[in-house]
């Protein structure tokens, strides 16, 4: 099939002139090297309405269209389109980064970057076939995180926990156990509970506890009940983010003599570990879900089977099993 090439500003000049002398549009056509049909074509599209075609507008209107043509289908060849719906799909599950990488690995004729992918995902002028391809992301949102992120505020938030920078190399490089990192579980806005998840880094092992309100009170009580049952051996430390349910760190550490160490903010990676678990727990506890009807032996139930699954990082161990190992001192 041959392929289409738009008229350029200059063919749209030397249209003009020589229609406007009076020459035929297949003799035009001889002289563009251009089919007459595309060239009767080009004149209707551009006279509409009475307007008189000139060639500078002509040309403003064509690059308008074909932005707005690109906009609407990054997805034009369909192999790729193919390969993209699959892979974001069940039982796959790829990230729009991961498809665009492995897409030219797999097809080496073929490319496509990550952000096209992105716009098919996110733009509801897209014909998706009715399918909520967001939900196939691994955050499932329903809109797009501004280009440049969100705005870090609040840095003055916990002015007198102690950074993360300053906490001690045996609990980042997870050599000796004790260090704990703990989060809320994100639930949805009308919940009037919440969960408390906590992580300890070495063994992984997770402790899901049910809050009765979001107070700051109601979280420090819980912790310092949840860690005072732990083993000597499992009481150091606890890394904290900025939010407000932890404003009562100094509190947590007059009644347990764990000192506190706070994330910056929106460095959720700086405490790995419990957003990992957190993610793991999604599968009990979908995200954008009420979690108001469950009760602590819903959660204690979640936490077993979490902690007696295998993990890869762990030489598949569990981890209650590498817990009781460190607590025998027959881990290192």
């Amino acid at each position: 099939m041959k392929k289409y090439n738009h008229l350029s500003l200059e063919e749209r000049e030397r249209f003009f002139v020589l229609k406007s002398i009076g020459v035929s549009l297949r003799e035009i056509g001889k002289q563009l090297n251009r089919s007459h049909t595309s060239l009767s074509r080009e004149l209707k599209r551009h006279t509409k309405y009475g307007k008189e075609y000139l060639p500078c507008l002509a040309q403003k209107r064509a690059d308008r269209w074909a932005l707005k043509q690109r906009a609407k289908c990054p997805l034009k060849n369909p192999a790729i389109f193919l390969y993209v719906r699959e892979h974001l799909r069940k039982p796959y599950y790829w990230s729009p980064e991961e498809i665009a990488g492995r897409l030219n690995l797999d097809h080496p004729e073929y490319s496509i970057h990550h952000e096209t992918i992105y716009r098919y995902i996110y733009s509801g002028r897209y014909r998706t076939g009715g399918v909520k391809l967001w939900e196939y992301l691994k955050l499932h949102r329903k809109r797009r995180m501004k280009w440049h992120g969100r705005k870090v505020k609040g840095q003055g938030k916990l002015p007198t926990a102690l950074k993360i920078e300053d906490r001690p190399e045996e609990a980042n490089n997870r050599k000796e156990e004790g260090h704990w990192e703990t989060d809320n579980v994100g639930t949805i806005k009308t919940d009037k509970t919440g969960i408390s998840a906590t992580v300890e880094r070495k063994s992984r092992v997770i402790r899901l506890r049910k809050l009765r309100d979001g107070k700051a009170k109601t979280k420090r009580e819980i912790l310092v009940a949840q860690v005072k049952k732990e083993n000597a051996k499992f009481q150091k430390t606890v890394t904290i983010d900025r939010g407000p349910e932890n404003s009562d760190h100094e509190e947590f550490t007059r009644q347990t003599e764990m000192p506190v160490y706070a994330c910056n903010p929106y460095h959720s990676w700086e405490k790995g570990s419990v957003e990992n678990g957190i993610g793991r727990s999604r599968f009990f506890i979908p995200k954008g879900s009420s979690i108001d009807h469950l009760t602590q032996k819903d959660l204690t139930l979640i936490e077993s089977i979490m902690n007696n699954t295998p993990r890869k990082i762990l030489g598949y161990l569990t981890p209650n099993e590498v817990y009781e190992k460190i607590v025998n001192g027959l881990y290192t």
